[in-house]
């Protein structure tokens, strides 16, 4: 089963992340993920840790992670 979702010129992708707890966290996230060039909505979700990315075309996943990191959280994989 594909985490993936193409509509309209955009894919959506669900990543799963572990760490997050909080707002802050999601923000943390969310902030660094938004700059990886073609992001066009990030919407993190401490409760589940899942994160919904919207981009022009599919994103390289070691971008991901290493947004992910930055922020000071791990990317899982896909959800």
């Amino acid at each position: 089963m594909s985490a993936q979702t193409e509509t309209a010129g955009s894919v959506t992708t669900v990543y799963k992340v572990s760490g997050m707890s909080c707002g802050h966290c999601e923000g943390a996230v969310s902030g660094e993920i938004a700059e990886i060039a073609g992001v066009g909505s990030v919407k993190a979700v401490a409760s589940t840790g899942e994160v919904t990315v919207v981009s022009a075309a599919p994103l390289n996943e070691e971008a991901v992670r290493s947004a992910v990191d930055e922020a000071g959280f791990e990317l899982v994989g896909k959800a």
